[in-house]
């Protein structure tokens, strides 16, 4: 029997202000969530996509390391992104990194949460750097505080 560690990376990301046939395409959106899983080094095991009426779609992307969803409101120009990782081999801020470069959102909040090591570690920030997506840091985004915290099972 294998041992394995319970430790893992989860990314959560509210954006808002997409345009709304970025946010109104499950396919699209599939092959999108396909390229940045595997910019991050995960192994896809399979995909399931649904486009909703009349507007919406959902993505759900397993992972053997574990998973990547988006779920969005086209009319609302909003999506809610979330990779969660195990082990310490892929970097779910990769994936989600690679997913702002397509959706170009005006705006993000993202948490990011340390799991499997007895508490939860929880950072709550605003997207930081968007260098590595090459586009800039929205105004809105600069003025909102960080914090950190931690929530003990």
């Amino acid at each position: 029997m294998m041992e394995y560690s319970t430790y893992g990376r989860h990314v959560a990301m509210d954006a808002w202000g997409i345009a709304f046939e970025h946010l109104n395409a499950a396919d699209l959106l599939s092959q999108q969530m396909v390229q940045a899983a595997e910019a991050s080094g995960a192994t896809i095991l399979s995909v399931q996509a649904q486009q909703f009426e009349p507007q919406g779609a959902t993505v759900l992307v397993m992972l053997s390391e574990s998973h990547m969803s988006i779920h969005t409101y086209p009319e609302k120009g909003f999506a809610a992104l979330d990779c969660y990782t195990c082990g310490d081999t892929v970097d779910p801020h990769v994936a989600i990194q690679a997913m702002l470069v397509f959706l170009q959102p005006q705006e993000t909040a993202e948490v990011k949460i340390t799991r499997g090591m007895g508490e939860l570690v929880i950072s709550r920030f605003p997207l930081a750097n968007r260098e590595e997506c090459d586009s800039p840091i929205p105004a809105s985004v600069l003025g909102r505080e960080r914090g950190e915290g931690t929530v003990k099972p």
